[in-house]
């Protein structure tokens, strides 16, 4: 069975984004951008990966698949990008948005839970797991699905915004497995379920 991953970065109050969306006043030094460069290259945006030194094709160190909420696909989408993980299947729960027109990108309009179990139990390229990239909405609904958190905690508060995990209470807990600590104060926890 392949893990489900949460893979976030958040303020040091739990949020994940601005009440608009915003990320940019979540900093970014750079020893933490090389470090991200070097071991989670498949978390960057395809189109992105250049600005960082990284080819597109760049090899995938920890997924192979994305599954992402409306929120966390929009920017993109906004750009006009429909494929922004080209090197990523991708899979994206709203219930609101229509089919993009790009068949590497599927739209699920429905049971995220049933669509992370289906993907849990297909087999896929030894050591790739799957990367869930947020919203908070879709992480509360996937909570009982997610089998470790590598988390990346800013040295900021946003003192509002999208939580990490929105809508619900469910406490669940997690062990500590490791930490990395970069130079702006920016820390990176990894956790296992349990």
């Amino acid at each position: 069975m392949r893990k489900l991953i949460y893979f976030v970065g958040m303020s040091l109050d739990g949020y994940i984004a601005g009440p608009a969306d915003e990320v940019d006043f979540l900093p970014v030094a750079d020893d933490f951008r090389e470090w991200l460069c070097q071991d989670y290259p498949d978390t960057l945006p395809t189109h992105v990966r250049p600005h960082f030194g990284l080819a597109a094709d760049a090899a995938n160190r920890h997924f192979d698949t994305v599954v992402m909420g409306r929120n966390t696909y929009l920017p993109a989408l906004s750009l006009g990008i429909v494929n922004p993980y080209a090197h990523l299947r991708q899979y994206v729960v709203s219930s609101s948005l229509e089919p993009v027109g790009d068949p590497a990108v599927e739209i699920v309009s429905g049971d995220p839970v049933g669509l992370v179990r289906r993907l849990a139990a297909e087999p896929g390229p030894e050591g790739l797991d799957i990367w869930l990239a947020g919203g908070g909405k879709l992480a509360a609904q996937l909570l009982g699905e997610i089998d470790e958190l590598v988390v990346k905690s800013y040295p900021v508060v946003a003192g509002g915004g999208i939580p990490a995990f929105a809508d619900g209470f469910d406490p669940t807990a997690f062990t500590p497995t490791a930490r990395r600590q970069f130079a702006d104060g920016t820390q990176v926890s990894w956790f296992t379920r349990g």
